[in-house]
């Protein structure tokens, strides 16, 4: 996860982060919260919504164990942004007549402000030195991270490709709620919420297993036109010696086991 002014990373059963704070390099390590364990780890759309779970649960870790970290979305641009999000995507729903056209429509509107913003935020440099950093271990190890300048910035395995997924199934969940007429209370908004994520986490480990399967390519070609025209920025040899030192320090933490 890129931070405003670092990288956060995550391993079977800890976090690190790095971030450089007046040109110091600060780390930290803890362990994180597990909820995909046992049975529930292997129910289907339940354990995506427990492993987003778990990934929202570790950042009042970083915070705690942390304090110097700034998350991506932590500015004022990010706020507006979201806030002209909300706004752009329910002024388009009154636009057309039919449910499913309104809920496409805000759905696709609704992004663009945030990409918009997430294109100039310092946050795309260290999404990339995220990218590089995971690459570059996957394909050496350990020893390899020292040269994650040499590999791509964009990943088969961001987040970006899950926007795809995620617009879909929250389109369909929320136009069959409302075909439905029943009355969207916080609680069933609640667990249509739930369930787009569910299965939008099926579908995004989907593409990642059966890369070369059609829905695949266009998960991750539109997660890829994502990362290379907004949400990455190539980065220099400081900031990768910061992704570095993040990836060192879950390394260790997973191999002391504290």
């Amino acid at each position: 996860m890129a931070l405003r002014n670092g990288l956060l990373v995550h391993g079977p059963r800890f976090w690190a982060a790095a971030v450089r704070d007046d040109r110091r390099v600060i780390v930290a390590s803890g362990r994180k919260p597990r909820f995909a364990v046992g049975p529930l780890a292997s129910v289907p759309v339940l354990r995506g919504v427990l492993r987003v779970g778990e990934t929202l649960a570790v950042l009042p870790a970083v915070r705690r164990g942390l304090p110097e970290a700034r998350f991506a979305l932590e500015d004022g641009p990010s706020n507006v942004a979201i806030l002209v999000s909300t706004l752009m995507a329910a002024t388009v729903r009154h636009r057309f007549r039919l449910i499913i056209v309104q809920e496409a429509t805000a759905a696709v509107v609704g992004l663009v402000p945030a990409l918009l913003v997430l294109r100039t935020s310092p946050a795309s440099v260290w999404h990339a030195v995220e990218h590089k950093s995971i690459a570059a271990y996957e394909a050496g190890g350990a020893d390899e991270i020292a040269n994650a300048r040499d590999h791509a910035k964009e990943h088969r395995r961001c987040g970006s490709n899950l926007v795809l997924p995620l617009v879909v199934t929250s389109i369909v969940a929320n136009t069959a709620l409302r075909l439905t007429g029943r009355r969207r209370s916080l609680r069933v908004r609640a667990a249509t919420t739930a369930l787009s994520v569910g299965a939008a986490v099926e579908i995004f480990a989907f593409a990642v297993k059966v890369p070369e399967h059609p829905v695949s390519r266009v998960v991750h070609g539109v997660g890829h036109v994502i990362q290379s025209a907004f949400v990455t920025r190539e980065p220099d040899d400081e900031d990768l010696d910061v992704g570095r030192a993040a990836m060192q320090r879950l390394l260790r933490a997973e191999a002391d086991g504290a």
